[in-house]
């Protein structure tokens, strides 16, 4: 099983994709551009301030709002290992999977953090904090392939021998 620790940044209920990168910055030639502008209409700071590896920790409906992928894309390309909450929008969870972005679900663990917390994620198994486990449910072998591939597309190469 992988395994990784990480900072965590932690964020409420119905974080929607307006607010993970508003609208006027989708006119941003790449992802990349747009990254700066993450989460600015709740905290402008925090795009700067997340290190490769940083682990968002959200409560329910996270990523609710319009469908646009670049919402997960931006996320992954801020360094985010993964995304724990309550609860996520089906559209986002599923382009999340499809642009490699892990996302666990857990309805204890945001309420028993705080921020700057490090916490320790072992896919499909628990999360450990303080010296707590929360168990996760586990993501579908195939689901797990695609994040570890980076995405769908290049998921789909490496099956067909492309890559």
């Amino acid at each position: 099983m992988e395994k990784f620790s990480g900072k965590i940044w932690v964020l409420g209920d119905d974080i929607d994709t307006d607010i993970i990168i508003p609208t006027e910055y989708l006119a941003l030639k790449t992802v990349k551009d747009m990254a700066p502008y993450a989460f600015s209409p709740l905290r402008p700071e925090l795009a700067a301030q997340i290190q490769e590896g940083d682990i968002i920790v959200a409560g329910k409906n996270f990523g609710c709002g319009s469908s646009r992928e670049q919402a997960p894309e931006i996320i992954k390309t801020l360094g985010i290992k993964c995304v724990i909450a309550k609860s996520f929008a089906r559209i986002f969870f599923r382009n999340s999977i499809n642009n490699g972005l892990l996302l666990i679900e857990n309805d204890k663990l945001r309420d028993v953090v705080n921020e700057g917390d490090e916490i320790t994620v072992t896919i499909n198994e628990s999360i450990e904090h303080n010296g707590s486990q929360y168990p996760i449910t586990s993501l579908p072998q195939n689901l797990v392939d695609i994040i570890n591939a980076g995405g769908l597309v290049k998921a789909m190469r490496k099956l067909n021998g492309l890559d």
